[in-house]
């Protein structure tokens, strides 16, 4: 479970990376690293939409900042 949560933070991540430098330079790395294919680039994304959720569930579920004050 540890590790699919550090992968699916690490995915979103470097989506997030991706989007910062397609929204401040107009470069859209993650096209460019699809090999300018729309499927293979459609399925990045997906990958990325499930990944942000299974972290929202795990923050819901597990509540990791519980014990935080």
């Amino acid at each position: 479970m540890r590790l699919s949560c550090n992968l699916c933070v690490l995915i979103v991540c470097a989506l997030a990376v991706c989007g910062g430098i397609y929204a401040f330079s107009g470069f859209n790395l993650l096209l460019f690293l699809c090999f300018y294919n729309t499927v293979i680039y459609r399925s990045a994304l997906a990958v990325g939409l499930v990944a942000a959720l299974f972290n929202i569930y795990a923050l819901l579920v597990f509540r990791p900042f519980r014990g935080l004050k």
